[in-house]
C-alpha cells in the first residue's frame, strides 16, 4: 500500500512510520523539511515539500496528522492563526488537491483531538456526545474535522481521530512533566480532580493501523484507553515509577497567569 502522510516526522506519525515500514508499505511524508524525512522516518520513506511533488504515483490511502505543537507556548493572535493554518489550512489544500487526482486513495484518516469536547467536567463523553465548551481549542478541532469530511463528497472513506494525551518516552506531553517530577516539585495541578483520557503511543500506533485496514471503519473514533485517570492520581502514579514525591500542587491561578487561554488545555 502506498500511503502518504502529513506530519510523519512527528511524534505519532515517526512511530507509524516504523510500524508500516516492518510491514512493508511504501511511503511519501509531506514535510517542511523534506531533507529530514529519511533521518526521521526511515531510509526509505520520500520526503516531499509540496503535494503536487507526489507525481502520478497512485496513492491508496492518506493519513493527514501535521499540526504546529498546540501547548508549546501560549495563545497569542499570531500562534492561533499558526495553530489553524497548520491544521485547518493544511487539510484544505490537502482536499483541493484530491479533488485534482484522477485516481484517488481509498481512505483519509485525518487526526483531531479530545479538546473537540471541551471541558465536560464529570460528563461521560463518547463519540456521539456534542461539544461542551466552545473555547478556542474545540473550534480549532471542529473546523479541522469539518474539512477533512469533505472528502466523502469525493468518495473517500474518512476517518476521524480524537486523541487523547500520548504517553510516550520519546516526547509529548509526558517529557514537559519529567523535569519537575524528578527535581521533587512535581503534583497534581488545581484540584487534581480533572479527568486525563490518556493513551500509549503503541495504541495509538495500533488503532490507526487498524483503521487503515478496517474497510467498514469510518467516521469519528476517540483515541484513548478503556480507563481515564484524574489528575491527582496519574500524578501519583508518575511520582511512583520515578521514586519522587509528587505532592507539590500547581496553584489554577499561577497556571492561568502563566498560560493565559492555553491553562484550559
Amino acid at each position: 500500500m502506498h500511503i502518504l502522510l502529513t506530519g510523519g516526522t512527528g511524534l505519532i506519525g515517526r512511530q507509524l512510520c516504523k510500524s508500516w515500514r516492518s510491514q512493508g508499505h511504501q511511503l511519501t511524508v509531506l514535510s517542511r523539511r523534506p531533507d529530514e524525512v529519511r533521518r526521521l522516518c526511515g531510509d526509505s520513506v520520500r520526503g516531499i515539500a509540496r503535494l503536487d511533488d507526489v507525481g502520478a504515483d497512485p496513492i491508496d490511502a492518506v493519513v493527514n496528522l501535521a499540526g504546529a505543537p498546540i501547548a508549546d507556548r501560549p495563545w497569542t493572535r499570531k500562534r492561533k492563526a499558526l495553530l489553524w493554518e497548520s491544521r485547518v489550512g493544511l487539510t484544505e489544500q490537502l482536499l483541493a488537491w484530491l479533488e485534482r487526482r484522477e485516481q484517488k486513495p481509498r481512505v483519509l484518516i485525518s487526526g483531531s483531538a479530545v479538546g473537540w469536547y471541551g471541558d465536560g467536567g464529570e460528563r461521560e463523553l463518547n463519540e456521539d456526545a456534542a461539544p461542551v465548551a466552545l473555547d478556542f481549542a474545540s473550534r480549532l478541532c471542529d473546523a479541522w474535522e469539518e474539512t477533512a469530511q469533505r472528502a466523502e463528497a469525493l468518495g473517500i472513506r474518512v476517518v476521524i481521530v480524537r486523541t487523547g494525551l500520548v504517553l510516550a518516552d520519546g516526547g509529548g506531553f509526558l517529557q514537559r512533566l519529567l523535569l519537575p517530577f524528578k527535581l521533587g516539585v512535581g503534583g497534581p495541578i488545581g484540584s487534581g480532580r480533572q479527568w486525563m483520557p490518556w493513551i500509549h503511543i503503541q495504541d495509538q500506533v495500533a488503532l490507526i493501523d487498524f483503521l487503515l485496514n478496517r474497510t467498514q471503519a469510518q467516521g469519528l473514533y476517540n483515541a484513548c484507553a478503556p480507563y481515564p485517570v484524574r489528575n491527582r492520581e496519574f500524578a501519583k502514579t508518575l511520582g511512583t515509577v520515578l521514586h519522587r514525591p509528587a505532592f507539590m500542587p500547581l496553584p489554577a491561578f499561577a497556571l492561568r497567569a502563566l498560560l493565559g487561554e492555553m491553562s484550559v488545555l
